[in-house]
């Protein structure tokens, strides 16, 4: 799934290609990936639109408009958006084409149609249940300990619940928590100030890292070029069932959390 680092890469690598750009038309190629307006009214009210601005909000991309109106895309387990000036045949599971008056599409391709777009005239409408941005700088350990105080669910699925924090999914969360040395079935109010401290530091850490080594590139995702990144080869415990801890030699096991295949380390991450 594309989490933070890889939702961010793509944003910062379509930002030269459509800031300021007008949208000219809407290809649909599967109704279902547009949540709001209807589909007929999603591509009508897109065309003719320029783009004023892209951020990240979690795993959501926003796009502000000229009609003070926003574009909001998700890009769920298996969504990539590709930049393209071909009018061939465009790649298998392209679900959508949003065509730019300077030549450029933007493809959104997803394998098991579980993204979407909203275009809305309040992004709050969407976003409003996200938690508190982990690259924040007013994202403290504090704030994560506040986040986690007297919670009984497992550290691993209050990393990933986007309303105790906005991007983390499951790989980045194996990550922390090994890096933190804390076993994922830990109840998120039983860490201790230390605990925390540490685990907000990896959190930060990894997050960067990922971010500068163009997001993981495990299954499906592709940055906006088609070109893959390059995080994932620096994952010590994420996907890595049947690999050896690289700190301890043992055995890297997965176990389910709600739900979530999970990674870790038994002997660097101790039962609680």
């Amino acid at each position: 799934m594309p989490e933070l680092p890889e939702v961010e890469t793509v944003k910062n690598e379509l930002t030269p290609h459509i800031i300021g750009r007008e949208f000219t038309g809407v290809t649909l190629f599967w109704d279902g990936i547009v949540k709001q307006p209807s589909a007929t009214e999603f591509c009508s009210r897109l065309t003719g639109q320029k783009i004023t601005g892209l951020a990240r909000r979690g795993k959501y991309l926003i796009t502000s408009l000229t009609s003070d109106e926003w574009l909001i895309l998700h890009l769920k387990m298996s969504g990539s958006l590709l930049t393209s000036r071909d009018s061939s045949e465009p790649p298998k599971y392209t679900r959508a084409i949003m065509h730019l008056d300077n030549g450029t599409n933007i493809l959104f391709r997803d394998p098991r149609k579980f993204g979407g777009m909203w275009l809305v005239p309040d992004s709050r409408r969407v976003i409003k249940k996200l938690g508190p941005e982990p690259l924040e700088a007013d994202f403290t350990s504090q704030v994560l300990a506040q986040r986690l105080n007297h919670r009984q669910a497992p550290i691993k699925a209050l990393l990933c619940d986007q309303s105790v924090i906005a991007g983390i999914g499951n790989m980045y969360a194996d990550e922390a928590l090994y890096a933190a040395r804390i076993h994922p079935l830990r109840t998120g109010g039983s860490l201790s100030p230390d605990e925390l401290i540490r685990l907000h530091c990896v959190i930060q850490q990894i997050l960067w890292a990922a971010i500068r080594n163009k997001g993981a590139s495990i299954v499906n995702y592709y940055r906006p070029g088609g070109e893959t990144g390059t995080a994932h080869f620096e994952f010590k415990v994420a996907h890595g069932r049947g690999k050896n801890c690289t700190t301890c030699g043992g055995p890297i096991q997965r176990i389910t959390v709600r739900n979530r295949g999970t990674y870790f380390c038994p002997k660097c991450q101790p039962e609680p």
